[in-house]
């Protein structure tokens, strides 16, 4: 099912780095040592290995990874989530990490983890944490499922109880306090495996979508009052449009069309296809997957991680999918699906139609995989956006983006100072030409994945904006005039903007 992988700069040089999250040998099964995986950018296209220095040099069934800075030290915190205990790395600042996950009460919690994100759900400023749990499962436990009645092969879902996702809240003093109960999060159907988050209701206080497998996904509303309420059938997204619960696996938000409202994408098992969401009146999602050109395009795949970014920095949202199957014989059964499968891209031409273009993208793109995560970054400082996709029990690729369209883009980094120092769930709307387009700093989002904290956003041939507007979680509102394109800038919440050198 796994892993996941993450851009993160965990040395705040400015330049992202790589995590690659690696599962491990089963007890007496032994055949090789697989830690995590710590990659610093030399910042010249390279990177070196430094886990062993950074004390990540750790086996551990690890699934995810979600990147927060939980103690607001300026320095990026990594939660692994893992087949039995979850476990919290806290950055010293020193380019090492320090285990805390006993001391900071996350402890004595044995699941099967898959997504998580940081996420400030009652805005006092410290990020709060949510985990993804799949079902009930150990090896003790374990069902034999086959397709021939002899050899094993993977079960559905169906054959293990659910379990519910955690939510943990943030003392302020590094431990965590376990609100699942009375946050109205708790769920024992659930058997998530993908998290994402959005401000659905404009009331700037952050919502989360969880993607299930077969059972309905969920919509939680933030009531404001520390507690959430899953309106995700209200809101059309928990079943597809026939009424049943697909096989939900990654999940992203994005405002594609630039409508000022986040749409949602889901990928599912093959036959179910993606299922990609607008909102057609206040609080009500559609899925337009067929009529966008997603649907029967995704149909014979099998999706796992996925990300909203604009590819061609045109401004219009963009979608990268990652596919590969879990059954390494399913050929045998359904001649049209293989176990390994090609990424997808699908580029929006900004009318609602959206186009596979990863058979032009590069014949080392378009390659069979069995796909996993993905995560999104610039990790090169070009200023267009480049992808990461794990596979299972294969290599990670790292695809450069090589935009040849001379379009310009303007990327925004943020820190909050009343907010969570990331600017998680800071809402960033641009005006150029006459067109908005609105982007939210995320934790979380595709499949055991963490894109980028820092926000892109395409701007064509423009070489300058309008306007920009902050939107923090603190609930202050900032505004910013006539910025140059081909720039990042760095703004710190009350304390202006300015365009980082070097780039």
């Amino acid at each position: 099912m796994g892993s996941g992988c993450g851009f993160l700069d965990y040395d705040a040089d400015g330049w992202q780095d790589i995590l690659l999250i690696n599962g491990m040998d089963w007890p007496g099964h032994q055949k090789q040592r697989s830690t995590l995986r710590l990659y610093r950018n030399n910042r010249n296209g390279s990177f070196t290995d430094v886990t062993r220095a950074a004390g990540l040099d750790l086996e551990m069934y690890g699934m995810g990874v979600a990147v927060g800075d939980y103690n607001n030290d300026g320095f990026p915190d990594i939660l692994i989530t893992c087949v039995g205990q979850n476990r919290l790395f806290r950055n010293t600042g020193k380019g090492s990490f320090v285990d805390v996950t006993q001391k900071s009460g996350l402890g004595g919690r044995q699941a099967l983890s898959t997504s998580a994100l940081w996420f400030d759900y009652d805005r006092d400023g410290l990020l709060d944490l949510f985990v993804c749990n799949y079902v009930k499962w150990s090896p003790e436990h374990d069902v034999f499922c086959s397709l021939d009645g002899k050899h094993k092969s993977y079960c559905t879902p169906e054959a293990y109880r659910g379990e519910t996702s955690w939510l943990f809240h943030n003392r302020g003093d590094g431990t965590f306090e376990d609100v699942t109960a009375r946050s109205g999060i708790f769920d024992s159907s659930s058997k998530a495996l993908g998290v994402a988050m959005l401000d659905y209701d404009h009331d700037g206080w952050p919502d989360l979508l969880v993607a299930n497998d077969t059972q309905p996904n969920k919509l939680y509303r933030n009531l404001q009052n520390g507690t959430f309420r899953d309106i995700g059938m209200d809101a059309g997204i928990a079943l597809s449009t026939e009424g049943k619960a697909r096989a939900g696996m990654g999940i992203d938000t994005g405002d594609f069309t630039n409508s000022g409202t986040a749409g949602i994408a889901i990928t599912n098992f093959d036959n179910e296809m993606i299922g990609l969401y607008r909102e057609v009146k206040k609080g009500v999602y559609e899925d337009i997957s067929t009529q966008s050109g997603v649907g029967l395009a995704s149909k014979n795949s099998l999706g796992f991680g996925c990300a909203f970014f604009d590819a061609n920095l045109d401004g219009f949202l963009d979608l990268a999918v990652a596919n590969g199957h879990i059954d390494d014989t399913v050929r045998n059964i359904r001649g049209n699906v293989g176990y390994a499968q090609p990424p997808q891209l699908f580029l929006n031409d900004g009318k609602g139609i959206f186009h596979d273009v990863a058979p032009e993208a590069g014949a080392e793109f378009a390659q069979s995989k069995v796909g996993r995560g993905v995560a999104c970054g610039d990790f090169d400082r070009d200023g267009d956006v480049d992808l990461l996709i794990t596979t299972n029990n294969g290599p990670a690729y790292l695809y450069r983006n090589n935009q040849s369209a001379g379009n310009h883009s303007i990327r925004f980094k943020l820190t909050g100072t009343k907010s969570n120092r990331d600017a998680i769930g800071a809402e960033i709307r641009i005006e150029a030409g006459g067109v908005t387009q609105s982007r939210m700093v995320k934790s979380g989002s595709s499949y055991l994945s963490q894109s980028e904290l820092p926000v892109t956003f395409g701007v064509g041939k423009r070489d300058q904006i309008d306007r920009v507007v902050i939107l923090w979680p603190s609930g202050r509102s900032e505004e910013f005039k006539n910025l140059s394109a081909g720039k990042v800038y760095e703004c710190v919440e009350a304390q202006g903007i300015k365009a980082l050198a070097g780039f």
